[in-house]
């Protein structure tokens, strides 16, 4: 299952990489060793953009008592922030970075009442950068739960990834563990919680959106 992102870029790569095959095979000699390599590159490529857009289904159990990561990743940062866009207070800031090799469907992290969902044009630091949860690329949404009150996560897009993919619309009501948003290629999700959160993770965790528990 693919999704539903990546399914125009899917059916681009599908149609490249089977004309690059085809003409190869009618411009280059049979035993040539470089019409096998430049088909066999452009394969892979095409089993890339497959595995990158992935989307297995997921049984995620809704649970009010808890906050769900909200992506894919590895747990490289936890520390406590003033955060400046909605806040204007400290935080503990969680920040999951997606490898390209990573699934990078974002899903909403608890239930509620979205308050808060901006996009920031920015700049495209390599997502483990210290400053890219505020110059790159992102888009920050703010959700307010009954047991959590206001919880905020943000994407960021790095040095690879391009585009931010945000689902969250001002005052609607969403669903904890349902698909948030994507993130083309490598990047990073950072949720900012209350400092009186019980953390469950630690650097260095793997986690899974929509499965692992944050706090």
């Amino acid at each position: 299952m693919f999704h539903k992102e990546g399914h125009s870029l899917i059916i681009l790569f599908f149609i490249v990489i089977t004309t690059d095959v085809i003409m190869l095979e009618m411009l280059i000699d049979d035993q040539s060793y470089l019409k096998l390599i430049l088909q066999t590159f452009s394969l892979i490529l095409f089993v890339f953009i497959l595995w990158f857009f992935r989307n297995p289904k997921r049984n995620i159990l809704k649970n009010p008592e808890i906050i769900l990561s909200p992506a894919d990743g590895k747990v490289v940062l936890i520390e406590e922030v003033d955060e400046l866009e909605f806040f204007n207070e400290k935080k503990v800031k969680v920040s999951i970075f997606l490898s390209p090799l990573d699934i990078h469907v974002n899903r909403y992290p608890v239930s509620g009442k979205v308050l808060y969902s901006k996009y920031h044009k920015g700049k495209y630091l390599v997502a483990w950068h210290p400053k890219s949860s505020d110059k790159n690329e992102r888009s920050t949404v703010v959700i307010e739960n009954k047991k959590f009150g206001k919880i905020m996560y943000r994407q960021i897009a790095g040095a690879v990834a391009r585009r931010v993919v945000n689902y969250a619309k001002v005052d609607s009501i969403v669903e904890q563990g349902d698909d948030s948003g994507f993130i083309k290629f490598g990047s990073r999700v950072d949720i900012f919680l209350s400092k009186d959160c019980k953390l469950k993770v630690n650097v260095g965790d793997k986690v899974k959106g929509g499965i692992s528990v944050i706090a």
